[in-house]
Formats: structure tokens, sequence, C-alpha cells
């Protein structure tokens, strides 16, 4: 699913007008007609109490108005207050004119904002995608005060004062905090973002029957992987499939008081339909990874707290190092000699790089020349900015990432509640899976032995592969969720769920 701009969003409704035929009145009735769905599933008329509908001057306080009119013919109190403004929108006008007069409307004024008592359900049609400045004067006050009452406040479109698509030209304005955001179409960039959370609470799109082929069409980075996205991404194994039709993967993992990553590292490999697994682990590490991995070959390195020999590669199709590594400088030179071999082999062997291998990344920025096309890396917002530099705010940041995902010709999993793909081309794909629950020690561990074993199998290509494999990863999450909740959810659970997530992945069969 495509993600589009506010100058998009706005074209998007016009074109829509084009090829339907319609008017934009039309167009916000449907708008309208979708939020009073959504909000009688949501609060029912005896349990709503109040509500209380602020409409601002433009098309966002037409939605509102229409809204506040469906919701009293639904048997909700309603009451309205409006913004005052020297100019009004058109469409706005006409469904001012259209609200019953049984609905309180009262215009805002300074010094006399509405009451707000606890419970009431405040909407905010104030501003939406057209914003493009900050927040001041009476409109200011209005969400100020807003925000300070006790209400569960649903936005639509947007939350007023908060960009579609960009930073907050003054982070020092006002922008309000709904418990509820309803967009309509695409979702919006700023939805995606953690420094926007606390202003859109949880988000939800509505159906209103806008131009696909206006979207399909559409230019842009940004992207949504959704079910439909990955559906069917895993093929179907064919009948007289072997061990060696999906790969031998070898895995470089643990040190002294580690091995945990390389157990949880192998165990989501495993999970994840490789074909054969060997580890090369620390010494130390035997006894501990045999004995939790039993499916899983093993080979023991020289040293005992760290691995200092690199294997030879010939026999593998693919190469994940990083969990529990440690940074040992015979660490690094094992990972330096990696980057070298994979990078000469022909084609270039498919590395997953994670954790400890990051961080020595970032320490020996000299090794970026050596990456191979298309390799993975995994790094959580501290490791990636040890990659890169710190970030002003969540939007520099994905600069950054695009920026070096193309610099360097390869895939960077920026993990966290949205997670983000990047790919050589420049391309941003927001994962929709997983929970809170999945902030745990191990569960990088688990995708990183997940995109191992999707990477070792030729049969995918390497953005197929790591997009399955993150939404994978965050169903597995869900899954496990469901049956643990999110507190009691550990690493172990996700690799227990793999194989289900990818179930309902896998390409159906012929008929």
């Amino acid at each position: 699913m495509k993600i589009l701009s506010a100058a998009q969003t706005q074209q998007l409704d016009q074109a829509t007008l084009r090829a339907q035929g319609i008017t934009s009145l039309d167009l916000m009735e449907r708008a309208a007609g979708a939020l009073a769905e959504w909000f009688s599933d949501k609060f029912s008329v005896t349990g709503a109490g109040e509500i209380l509908v602020l409409c601002g001057p433009g098309n966002n306080g037409g939605d509102g108005l229409a809204l506040a009119r469906k919701l009293h013919g639904a048997g909700y109190a309603v009451r309205v207050a409006l913004l005052p403004a020297e100019k009004y929108s058109a469409d706005r006008q006409h469904n001012r004119q259209r609200l019953p007069a049984a609905v309180p409307a009262a215009e805002l004024r300074a010094g006399a904002l509405p009451a707000i008592a606890p419970g009431t359900v405040v909407v905010d049609a104030l501003f939406g995608t057209g914003l493009a400045r900050p927040l001041a004067g009476l409109a200011a006050a209005v969400v100020g005060h807003l925000n300070a009452a006790p209400a569960r406040v649903v936005a639509v479109d947007l939350p007023s004062g908060l960009l579609a698509d960009g930073p907050q030209p003054d982070p020092a304005a006002p922008v309000v905090r709904a418990a509820h955001t309803v967009g309509f179409g695409p979702p919006k960039l700023a939805f995606l973002l953690p420094q926007n959370a606390e202003f859109v609470g949880e988000w939800h799109l509505q159906d209103i029957g806008l131009d696909a082929q206006f979207v399909a069409d559409a230019a842009t980075p940004w992207h949504y992987t959704d079910a439909d996205a990955v559906a069917g991404t895993l093929p179907k194994r064919p009948k007289f499939a072997h061990k060696g039709t999906f790969g031998h993967a070898l895995l470089l993992a643990g040190s002294r008081g580690k091995m945990g990553a390389a157990v949880l590292a192998a165990g989501a490999c495993l999970r994840g339909g490789v074909g054969l697994l060997t580890a090369h682990i620390p010494g130390a590490g035997y006894d501990i990874f045999q004995t939790a991995r039993p499916e899983a070959m093993c080979l023991t390195d020289a040293h005992a707290d760290f691995i200092s020999e690199l294997p030879g590669l010939p026999p593998y199709q693919a190469v994940g190092i990083g969990p529990g590594l440690g940074q040992a400088d015979a660490s690094l030179a094992v990972l330096r000699r990696l980057l070298q071999a994979a990078a000469t082999a022909e084609p270039p062997l498919p590395l997953i790089i994670d954790a400890d291998a990051l961080n020595l990344l970032g320490q020996h920025r000299e090794l970026y020349d050596l990456l191979p096309e298309n390799a993975v890396l995994t790094p959580h917002p501290r490791e990636f900015e040890r990659l890169t530099e710190p970030a002003r705010d969540d939007y520099h940041r994905l600069e950054l990432l695009r920026a070096f995902a193309r610099r360097h010709r390869c895939l960077v999993v920026l993990k966290g509640a949205c997670t983000c793909l990047a790919t050589p081309t420049g391309e941003l794909h927001f994962n929709s899976t997983g929970n809170p629950g999945m902030g745990t020690g191990g569960s990088g561990d688990v995708l990183t032995g997940l995109l191992l074993a999707l990477r070792a199998n030729r049969q995918l290509a390497p953005f197929a592969a790591a997009r399955l494999g993150v939404y994978a990863h965050g169903r597995a999450g869900d899954r496990a969720a469901a049956e643990t909740g999110e507190a009691g959810l550990i690493a172990s659970d996700l690799v227990r769920q793999l194989g289900p997530a990818l179930a309902e992945l896998t390409a159906p069969g012929n008929a």
C-alpha cells in the first residue's frame, strides 16, 4: 500500500471527483458516513455521553458538521463549536446550513471556551491534511484547552496542528492529542513515526472509494506493508523437495554469557524453513547450543569466549553474523574477512548483519565499502545512529536511512513499532504487524535468524525475502501476544509462532 504526501492526498480527492463524476459535497458526505459508521462501532448512543464537535473553517470542518448531523440523526447528544474565520470553504458552509436547528452550535471565543466535562467525546475537525503552518491565536488556544480537558478525543483525518509528512515547524506550537485518528484512503506518514504517537493515538482507515488508479500511478518512496502486500510471497514447497532445496545457512553468533542470542537466532532460522543450518560458535557454547538446537550442525571456534575464525564459505547460500557476537578484535577480523569474501563471491553471498556486527561496522566505517550488494542490516535506532549520525527527529532519521541504503546498495531494517525497510532504490516500507510485547531481549535475534533462512532460499528475491521476514516476525509477535499477553511475551514465543505466521503467507498450491 502506498503512502501519499499531503499534496498527493489533495490530488487524490480531485482525481476521484473527475473519475467518478461526483461533487466534492458527495465525497464529503461519504467521508461523514464512514466517520459515523466508525463512531457508532466505537461508542454506543447510551455510552458515549455528550459529543462535542469542533469544526474549523475548511473542508475538515465540513466533515465535522456533516458528522454532527448524522450523529444527531442516530440519537447521539451532539453540540458543535465553530472556529470563526474571515473565509470559509463552500462545502463547509453548505454543511453548516444543513445542520439541524436542534443541534446546539456556537462560535468559539477567546476567554470563553466551551466547558468539557469528564467523559465527553470531542471530535477534532478543526484542521486536516491541508494545514501547512503551526497553529496560532484562537486556534492554538482551543487546542490547548482541549488537551487540558478530561475528554476522549477523536481526530478527523489528522490531529489539528500536526503536519502530514514533515516535522513541526514550531515544536512549541500546540497539536491535538487524540486517542483515535480516523483517516480516509492510504495512511499518512505522520501516523507511523514515534514522535507523533502522543498526538495520533490509535489510527484507523475508512474506505470512501477514492480513485484506485490515481494511487496506483502515484510516485512515492513511502509504502505500508499489510497482509495483501506479502500474501503468497513464500513459495509452496514442491512435493519432491529435500533439505538441499531450501538452502544451507551459516550463523556466526554467540560469546561467553550471550549464547542465548545464538540459540534464538538458530531456532528462528530453523523455523523459518532453512534446509540446513550450521552455526559457528565460541568453544564455551558447544554444550548449550547442541542441547538447545539439535537440528542444527555446530562448528566450535578455537577460542572459548568469542569467535575468532571464519569457516570456509562455499557450502553456504547465506550467512548471518552478529547476535551475541561481542566486540573482540578477533571478531572484528572475522567480520572483515567475511565482508571481503562475500563481496567477491559470484554471485555475491547474501549477508544478514545484526547486533554487535553492526556496532563493529559503525566503529570501522571503512568496512562499508566492502558491503556486498543487497546485504541486510537490522539495526535498532541506537545502532543505526552509530552507523550514521544522531537524527534531529524521526523525519531526519528517514532521510539518513534512505541515503545509507542507496549509498551502500543494501537493505536496512530499522526496527521499531512500525519497522521500516529501506531498499537500495530509496524506497521505505513500513511494517503493519507487531506489538509492544516484542520490546524484549532476543526479539532482534529472532528476526536475524528468520531473515537468514529466507535469504538462503534462492526462490526469493532479496527485497521480497526481507519484506516477508519483517512482516512474518511481527505477525509471530501478534500471535504470541494473543496467547501470553504483551507483558508476558518472550523471544522464544516468537520462534514458536514463526511456522504458523509463515503458513498464513505461503503461496497456495495449484488447483
